[in-house]
């Protein structure tokens, strides 16, 4: 079986309408009205500050979980023929072209000034971590020693933030000045960590930025991990009814346990806690289980087919929203608006913004033109 998962690229382009479209949107027309209701519930379109999780939070984990998903739909060949060492260099590939994307988008290489280059830093750079480990461990490893290696890597993330302590950062501190990450990332990154500057021969770290890749990259394999593991239930021959069983019961045993261990290890997204990712997974889980029902079960596609535009073409639509500003061709086109619409007039550029990646996305999607890494 070998069949395209149409809820999975429905899943990806909700990720990435919720991204690109609906979150800028809200936001214009927040910034804009000013009303006290949605000024309240701007905490969705929002990263939580530090404990906690919102549904912005969900959609980096869900990225890099469906990246997972793909694995067994395109390495089984690779493991069905016994040429499991022909897919590395395709695994590789992948992670390379991710790495020059993230690095594109923060920046890094189209700010042409080296000050400005930051080694691991971005979403695409922490899929490729991800995807690479589970892509290796799917090809060389049994489903058995895929479960214990990822149970392994949460505990061993938990044990170090808890047991290991170092110029007074670690030993269960989860801070945002105190926990082991923060003090690996310093160590193993040091000018080259996203925002650090060189003063007096010196490396200054920001104080604001808080975002961890070193040690957390044993939990983003652990969500990679994950996202293979639906994508062996999705691909497998079972009945709908048993996989939708296991792809619902394993999301909410999952959401179970990590609120549970959120009471000692706390829900941190920023750095890729233990129970983050455990919680992002289960949850992970439930979105594809909904979409897989309503999707590939009940046979929605065309009703689901502009969220398949995004969905698609989800690394250019990323590519496009990070690097691409098409606020100023509109201001040239519709300056005019502007002493008519006061602080709507923002609403309206981001909102030509928006349409104006989905009409690329859209023409790229009728020509079956798909980037991929």
């Amino acid at each position: 079986m070998n069949k395209r998962l149409a809820s999975l690229d429905v899943l990806r382009g909700a990720d990435l309408f919720f991204l690109v479209a609906l979150g800028p949107i809200v936001n214009a027309i927040a910034r804009a009205a000013d009303w006290e209701w949605l000024n309240s519930s701007m905490w969705i379109f929002h990263h939580t500050e530090w404990v906690g999780f919102s549904p912005w939070d969900m959609i980096m984990p869900l990225f890099m979980f469906m990246s997972g998903i793909t694995i067994p739909f395109a390495l089984e060949r690779y493991r069905r023929e016994g040429n499991t060492t022909m897919a590395l260099p395709r695994i590789a590939r992948r992670v390379v072209v991710l790495w020059i994307f993230g690095m594109m988008c923060q920046g890094n290489l189209l700010a042409l000034d080296p000050n400005r280059l930051y080694l691991y830093t971005n979403t695409l750079q922490a899929i490729a971590v991800g995807y690479a480990m589970a892509a290796v461990m799917y090809l060389f490893t049994r489903l058995r020693t895929q479960i214990i290696a990822a149970v392994v890597l949460m505990l061993a993330y938990w044990a170090a933030m808890e047991f290991i302590g170092v110029d007074g950062f670690g030993r269960g501190d989860y801070s945002p000045d105190g926990n082991l990450a923060e003090w690996i990332d310093r160590a193993v990154l040091g000018r080259w960590r996203d925002n650090a500057t060189v003063v007096d021969g010196e490396v200054v770290f920001s104080e604001s930025y808080r975002y961890t890749w070193i040690l957390s990259s044993l939990t983003f394999a652990v969500t990679g991990l994950c996202g293979m593991f639906a994508g062996r239930i999705a691909r497998s021959e079972w009945s709908d009814k048993r996989k939708l069983g296991w792809l619902f019961g394993a999301g909410a045993a999952m959401v179970a346990v990590s609120l549970v261990w959120g009471v000692w290890m706390p829900i941190i997204k920023i750095i890729w806690t233990s129970s983050m990712a455990l919680l992002a997974a289960g949850l992970s889980f439930l979105l594809l289980g909904v979409a897989y029902y309503f999707v590939d079960c009940r046979g929605y596609t065309s009703q689901t087919e502009w969220l398949r535009v995004y969905g698609m073409n989800s690394i250019a639509a990323y590519m496009l929203t990070q690097i691409f500003n098409f606020r100023p061709i509109a201001a040239s086109l519709l300056h005019g608006l502007e002493q008519y619409m006061g602080d709507w007039y923002g609403c309206l550029l981001t909102v030509c913004h928006v349409a104006t990646i989905y009409l690329i996305l859209w023409v790229m999607y009728r020509k079956k033109i798909f980037l991929k890494a």
